[in-house]
């Protein structure tokens, strides 16, 4: 009997060991199944074991299938990663390119002058600088070209000049550096518009100054028209400014030589009526008329407008 208890008891103690090394171990490979699924835990350590074993032909290769897709803010990631880890590497400079690009096209137009900028700071002699220059005066032209004012259908010229002038800077320095690169051609003709616009900004300024009579002011614009946009649509306006404002201020000889090169370059202006006089009476009308005069439609308080002004030949 005793023999027989013994034995009970040893077997149950066995299999009460047995169990407790049974349970032990499904408990540990419930935690590892466990693991394995739960994104805090399992995806997390694969994820950062995945980072540190890619390699830079990887993050390269994810950065241009993101450009291809115009996924640009995928690319600005990959292209910042591939910099951060490998700035030395095979892919270093096209990156940085690259990477400029995609700023511009996710209209992060100050990173992207400021990319350029680096790129043509470091890389001096490579041979798509061009391309970094042609990107920085598309970003500062682009910066320029405000939605809510195309809606309104507002006049460039009436905008901030500052992003158009160092647009015009930067395309002009590409022509001088690179006149036969392929961007040549469109930044000359981006120029050619950006001088209109240039020019007519200067006549709205000296529109603002003639409208409180600051004359002398604004015949200073003019000549800035003439002097530094002188192939532009505006030299006509800038012209007739310029007789305008010498005639107000009496000096009829400036005026008068200022309008024989109006009537010899401009012959169809506005402004002259048949028999070749420049009548400045509507373009003061137009532009002087007092709140009094508005609301009596013209029959109080009218400008003061000169008699139609007459050329008068240079003497033999």
């Amino acid at each position: 009997m005793a023999f027989n208890m013994t034995r009970n008891e040893t077997a149950g103690a066995f299999f009460g060991q047995t169990l407790q090394q049974t349970s032990a171990t499904l408990i540990v490979c419930l935690s590892l199944s466990a693991c394995s699924w739960m994104p805090f835990f399992g995806d997390k350590e694969q994820q950062d074991i995945e980072e540190i074993e890619t390699t830079e032909q990887k993050v390269y290769a994810r950065a241009q299938r993101s450009l291809r897709s115009s996924n640009h803010t995928s690319a600005i990631d990959q292209l910042e990663l591939l910099e951060a880890r490998f700035p030395f590497g095979q892919f270093a400079e096209q990156a940085q390119l690259e990477l400029i690009y995609a700023r511009y096209m996710t209209y992060d137009l100050e990173g992207a002058r400021s990319g350029a900028d680096r790129f043509i700071r470091l890389h001096p002699g490579h041979d798509s600088v061009d391309y970094a220059y042609y990107l920085k005066g598309l970003s500062a032209y682009r910066e320029s070209n405000n939605l809510l004012d195309s809606i309104l259908s507002q006049d460039p010229a009436r905008r901030d000049m500052a992003p158009l002038r160092e647009a015009y800077a930067d395309f002009a320095v590409l022509l001088n550096r690179f006149p036969d690169s392929q961007y040549a051609p469109d930044a000359q003709q981006r120029m050619v518009h950006l001088r209109n616009v240039l020019a007519r900004s200067e006549l709205a300024v000296a529109d603002f100054y003639m409208r409180r009579g600051g004359y002398i002011a604004a015949s200073n614009r003019a000549r800035f028209v003439l002097e530094n946009y002188p192939d532009t649509d505006s030299r006509d306006d800038a012209l007739a400014t310029l007789v305008e404002c010498n005639w107000k201020l009496d000096l009829k000889d400036e005026a008068n030589r200022a309008l024989r090169v109006l009537a010899l370059n401009h012959p169809e202006y506005e402004n002259f009526d048949d028999a070749g006089n420049f009548v400045l009476a509507e373009r003061i009308r137009n532009r002087d008329r007092s709140w009094a005069n508005i609301m009596s439609l013209g029959l109080l308080d009218k400008p003061e407008a000169p008699a139609p002004i007459t050329i008068v030949a240079p003497a033999e």
